[in-house]
């Protein structure tokens, strides 16, 4: 071990983190300015003044790096979501807390990047990340609560909790690409359309 490193031990971390979040800003910016399809490593890599073999200590792929963004993404919003689960009185409370609260964050996200061109290609979803699947577990579980109180009507739990996620991201993602952003008019549709057809779901048994 260098004299270096022997006096300060977390550099090699901090520099570990910091290429690994250079490496994530960067790709962020690429995804949006050229579209994900479009977007390779080494247009990713030419935003980070590290070496394409430096990208690949931290990342297989660009579709690795975009998993790491969505988990990211995932991991802020989770604690908001939970908030709104606490503050809320009945299902629809929960509901339209949730779905506002999702739309406001992906809403102040673009707004973070303004003065990048907005990607208008479908992004990939991926479900399979451990913040992503833990943000299912807490709206599967607000879903059981309300439910379990006599809150709601007493349908599929993952069948639900999985059409609500996805309605809200498919609207949210048609609510960016509109100028300018109403986040209030995409709420009222995703509620209006889950209320509207939840009486006509078949009830599960308890």
């Amino acid at each position: 071990m260098s004299e270096l490193a022997y006096l300060n031990p977390g550099k090699r971390e901090q520099t570990k983190l910091a290429n690994r979040l250079a490496i994530l800003d960067a790709a962020r910016a690429v995804f949006s300015e050229m579209g994900y399809e479009t977007a390779t490593v080494r247009d990713i890599v030419r935003r980070t003044g590290l070496s394409v073999g430096a990208f690949y200590n931290y990342f297989r792929s660009k579709e690795e790096v975009f998993e790491a963004l969505a988990d990211d993404g995932a991991r802020r919003f989770r604690p908001i979501l939970h908030a709104q689960y606490v503050a809320a009185t009945d299902f629809e409370s929960y509901l339209r807390g949730a779905i506002r609260a999702y739309f406001e964050f992906i809403a102040a996200e673009q707004a973070d990047r303004r003065g990048e061109a907005p990607m208008h290609e479908p992004q990939p979803h991926f479900r399979n990340t451990p913040e992503m699947l833990a943000v299912f577990e807490e709206v599967r579980t607000a879903f059981a609560d309300v439910m379990e109180r006599g809150l709601a009507p007493r349908v599929d739990l993952d069948y639900l909790a999985t059409a609500c996620i996805a309605i809200a991201r498919e609207v949210g993602d048609t609510m960016l690409e509109r100028q300018p952003v109403d986040t209030e008019a995409a709420t009222e549709f995703c509620v209006r359309l889950v209320l509207g057809g939840l009486p006509a779901l078949p009830r599960a048994s308890p």
